[in-house]
């Protein structure tokens, strides 16, 4: 099969490789029929993961049909229809019974990190029955590759971490796909204000067609500034960090209110700065997460219900053979005006 390989830092080719074949009796293999390209990839290949060893294929998002399953199976048989969660549960280690599947002791995020992934014709899946989600007939393909990371990861790690509740000013700093599925679910709560911070004008002008009820382009102002002015001088309740880089993070601790919460999204591959002289008194809760898709199915019946429309995040389609192309689209995104991008086996 052919397959998007990571090498090192900045090199990846698209290779023939072997197909992947039946490990444990708890295995699937699935033949891809869409995948996407994320921002953790992105990091990857600036080498801000050093688990990502030279050889892996890469992903860990997309949906499928299921090829061949393991004789532990039981939830799921060959035809089915499935979409693929980018956490990897046993559902049966302490971690996973607290539901905080991420944790696995045997799991958590592997494919595209320590196990293949899926951007690739092919690809393994551990804890299938634990691991895959039924797809309906007639639902849209598209929309469901939405469920396997960015939905989820915006409301568990920005959303619910940062207990965003009715009438709270929030802000999301970082206008890329995951910020702006944090803006979408945020919205489930009523927050009175939903502020977005980017340097990126096109992005900032989707995320007030996506609900955002002020836009901060913090190239041309200071963005902490022109907080405190939308919330008269008193702060955000909820700072969601979606970009992971020290100058988002310095924004988001600079805007907080007594009492408030800064929930980190971003994947940070430096180390970041932490004023506690000037936070230690204010009450301040900081999170940092990775997604365990415990909202999976939820947010899939918003999304079947059309309460939740996560087609909006797709601005690209190419064919999975396209993929190199569609990460140099996707890397830059400032200029090609890219959110997420579908890739069609």
């Amino acid at each position: 099969m052919k397959a998007l390989i990571y090498h090192s830092a900045n090199q990846k080719s698209w290779e023939e490789v072997a197909k992947p074949v039946i490990k444990e009796a708890t295995d699937a293999i699935l033949r891809i029929s869409k995948t996407t390209i994320c921002g953790t990839d992105l990091h990857i290949m600036k080498g801000d993961v050093a688990t990502v060893t030279d050889g892996r294929i890469l992903g860990h998002e997309g949906v499928g049909i299921i090829e061949e399953i393991g004789n532990a199976v039981s939830n799921f048989k060959k035809g089915d229809h499935v979409i693929i969660s980018c956490i990897t549960s046993c559902g049966k280690c302490a971690n996973c019974k607290k539901g905080m599947y991420s944790h696995c002791d045997n799991g958590g995020w592997i494919l595209g990190n320590t196990i293949d992934g899926t951007q690739a014709e092919y690809v393994r899946i551990p804890y299938a029955d634990n691991s895959v989600y039924p797809i309906p007939a007639g639902s849209d393909e598209e929309a469901l590759v939405m469920l396997s990371d960015i939905l989820p990861t915006g409301f568990e790690c920005g959303v619910l971490n940062g207990q965003v509740k009715p009438g709270d000013d929030v802000a999301i700093v970082g206008a890329g796909p995951v910020g702006l599925a944090a803006l979408l679910t945020a919205q489930f709560y009523t927050p009175a204000t939903l502020i977005v911070v980017d340097t990126d004008a096109n992005r900032l002008e989707v995320a007030k067609t996506f609900g955002a009820t002020h836009v901060i382009n913090s190239l041309e102002e200071d963005a902490v500034k022109k907080v405190f002015e939308l919330t008269g001088q008193r702060g955000i309740d909820v700072a969601i960090e979606a970009v992971g880089i020290p100058a988002t993070f310095d924004i988001c601790a600079s805007i907080l209110a007594p009492g408030a919460h800064l929930a980190n999204i971003g994947v940070h591959g430096k180390a970041v700065e932490l004023h506690m002289e000037a936070l230690w008194a204010q009450n301040i809760t900081l999170t940092t997460r990775l997604v365990d898709t415990v909202t999976t199915p939820m947010l899939f019946k918003n999304v079947q219900s059309k309460k939740l429309n996560a087609t909006k995040l797709i601005t690209h389609h190419f064919k999975l053979n396209q993929i190199l192309e569609a990460y140099e689209i996707f890397g830059n995104a400032a200029k090609e005006h890219a959110l997420k991008v579908i890739l069609e086996n």
